[in-house]
């Protein structure tokens, strides 16, 4: 089976429109200087690295840009007449004097923005003037059983709860820049919807939102469901129990995590992951944990072809792998495997990986030194 690698185009572009497509890029001469000696060199995986690094720049310029116009858009809300509110009085909750907002519906701009203390039930956020940004620059923000329909909700929001609530498809980017978060029994729907937040708590949620919670910190998770592209992406201190994830590109350049008693339906999952423990877990799905860095799985059924290639610190330890064929290729691996593996290839130097069977052993590479035991009852044969 041929290996994966990335495509170059059928047509390259000529020298001149390589340079032109840098420059409109942003490419400073360092990079373009750089990509052009990888180019000369065929080192097209260092390109892709580079121009990888190039592009989080320009994100974190964009970043920047948006907390400017974010700005902006406070200066004009302070020049306009805010909407009114129907409010009722204070009432004490946990020793916070909380106001509530019940049984409404709201859907001008910045509904409810900057309010603090505020307890919302059987709320509606929907309606013809479609404004965005409800909640937006809130602190201490309850929501209960309500519907929200209008795009960006709660935006740079500190100590936020949501529960029983329903955010549908129409509600785009709904948690953004905020922290301290805890979301239950809701339904999350709307693409975007966690992005570069927080300490948030997630239970008993349903989640359909493609590039959900990209950049985001000590992101809790339990007893949850979700269908994403581009899941969790570059999150880091994340600590997932019995979820179950349908979709591809799932945890790519996460770190500091651990994953337990979780069933993942993906693919390319875990590329370039770091210090990450997966536990008791189900991962199902072809070209898993591609370039990882000191990874465990750890009682796991692990699926698929071409399963942990490139990998540096990788354990397994206790593992069944199915249906994995061309596994190990060019990785620093320990692994005890319950069950046959269909192929290894060119496990590295200094690799140990015991199987109770093994179908082929592929060395084509001087570099392919691992150690691989078969070991069947009391009997342990180097293949």
């Amino acid at each position: 089976m041929a290996m994966k690698q990335p495509e170059r185009s059928a047509t390259p572009l000529t020298a001149q429109a390589l340079l032109e497509n840098l420059e409109d890029a942003g490419c400073g001469p360092e990079v373009t200087e750089r990509f052009l000696a990888l180019e000369r060199s065929g080192q097209y995986r260092e390109q892709l690295r580079l121009l990888s690094g190039h592009r989080r720049k320009l994100l974190d310029r964009l970043h920047r840009e948006e907390r400017r116009i974010d700005c902006l858009d406070y200066l004009v809300y302070q020049l306009e007449k805010p909407p009114r509110r129907r409010i009722l009085n204070p009432i004490d909750i946990g020793g916070v004097a909380m106001t509530i907002i019940q049984n409404q519906t709201f859907d001008q701009e910045r509904a409810l923005y900057g309010m603090k203390e505020l307890l919302v039930r059987d709320c509606s956020f929907d309606g013809p003037a479609d404004g965005e940004s409800a909640f937006k620059e809130c602190s201490g923000i309850q929501v209960e059983h309500s519907f929200f329909n209008l795009r960006y909700p709660f935006w740079h929001d500190h100590g936020l709860s949501i529960k029983d609530c329903e955010l549908t498809d129409k509600c785009r980017a709904a948690l953004w820049y905020s922290e301290h978060i805890t979301i239950e029994n809701t339904k999350l729907h709307g693409i975007k919807a966690l992005r570069e937040c927080a300490d948030a708590v997630v239970k008993n949620c349903d989640i359909l939102s493609p590039e959900f919670g990209w950049n985001s910190r000590q992101v809790t998770m339990e007893d949850c469901t979700a269908q994403s592209e581009y899941f969790m992406m570059r999150g880091t201190d994340l600590h997932f129990r019995n979820a179950s994830f349908k979709g591809k590109y799932s945890f790519q350049y996460i770190e500091n995590s651990v994953f337990e008693n979780c069933s993942f339906d993906t693919k390319d999952a875990f590329w370039h992951a770091k210090n990450v423990v997966v536990r008791d877990c189900v991962v199902k799905g072809e070209y898993l944990a591609w370039y990882c860095e000191n990874v465990t799985f750890e009682r796991c059924k692990i699926i698929g072809t071409q399963p942990l290639c490139y990998c540096k610190g990788l354990k397994l330890i206790d593992c069944e792998m199915v249906d994995c064929d061309l596994a190990f290729e060019r990785s620093e691996v320990q692994a005890t495997v319950t069950t046959p593996v269909v192929s290894v290839k060119n496990p590295l130097v200094g690799s140990h990986i015991t199987v109770p069977a093994m179908g082929e052993i592929i060395r084509d590479i001087p570099e392919a030194g691992g150690e691989v035991i078969v070991r069947a009852g009391d009997r342990a044969v180097c293949a």
